[in-house]
């Protein structure tokens, strides 16, 4: 197995996964043979039934987790990781959150609040700043998680079903504010969810992934062009795209 990690360059290639295997110690197999590339622009959500392997992909990808086997290369120093939980520490206000990372890379007090400034207004928390986690809504930390990654700038943006907790009017509403930043941004984005309609609103590919241990079985280009109206979820080509998701999802699951 080789795993390598390059320093921020102009290749359009940001992720390359070649027949990465991933066994633990006690011999379960959590992943196995998955050949994936993200490109500079892509935004590609990965799906598939619990236990899969796919928070897997994005350990992998950040240095958390090692491939057993193949190769797992990431192509930029630039990444970004939003998990589950917001994870926001409780006795710092949202800027002070928002600053930690640029903290951890040693910025200085001046560059450290003009990245968490930027980052909080681009993600609509002006005026918050000094809000304490418990004070704000679950959607509201949630921006705050994402405006923290923000602060690496990065070129690769991992999120790991960030928004799986919200009711599904913030949710929809935090699926237009990502897909915002991510056209501005022009990131490359590697997405976790469990909600297909979620995925293929969000992405320009969706992946579908087996149970365990987690392969690939199908992959979906999407054809709604960026940036998307969020009035595309009601139209019958949307609908049909979902449709051919789920089965392939449900085709999957015991494959």
């Amino acid at each position: 197995m080789t795993a390598t990690e390059s320093p921020t360059t102009t290749t359009s290639t940001l992720l390359d996964f070649r027949n990465v295997q991933l066994t633990y110690p006690n011999g379960t197999i959590a992943l196995s043979g998955v050949d994936l590339t993200v490109q500079r622009g892509e935004f590609v959500t990965v799906v598939g039934p619990s236990g899969c392997g796919k928070s897997t992909l994005l350990r992998i990808a950040s240095g958390l987790e090692s491939a057993s086997e193949g190769t797992a290369t990431v192509n930029t120093t630039r990444v970004g990781y939003v998990f589950q939980d917001p994870t926001l520490l409780p006795w710092r206000n949202v800027r002070q959150n928002v600053e930690l990372l640029a903290e951890l890379q040693w910025d200085t007090q001046a560059v450290r609040r003009t990245k968490a400034q930027q980052a909080i207004d681009l993600v609509g928390l002006s005026g918050f700043e000094k809000h304490l986690p418990r004070q704000l809504s679950g959607g509201m930390r949630m921006r705050a998680s994402l405006a923290r990654s923000l602060t690496l700038d990065p070129e690769l943006f991992l999120f790991d079903e960030p928004f799986g907790a919200l009711d599904e009017i913030t949710r929809e509403y935090l699926n237009d504010e990502l897909l915002k930043l991510f056209v501005e941004q022009q990131f490359a984005g590697l997405f976790i969810t469990h909600s297909v309609s979620e995925a293929v609103y969000l992405s320009t590919k969706v992946i579908v992934m087996s149970g365990r241990p987690g392969h690939i079985v199908d992959g979906f280009d999407v054809p709604f062009p960026m940036p998307r109206d969020p009035d595309i979820r009601y139209t019958a080509e949307f609908a049909a795209l979902v449709g051919e998701v789920s089965h392939a999802l449900r085709e999957g699951h015991g494959a």
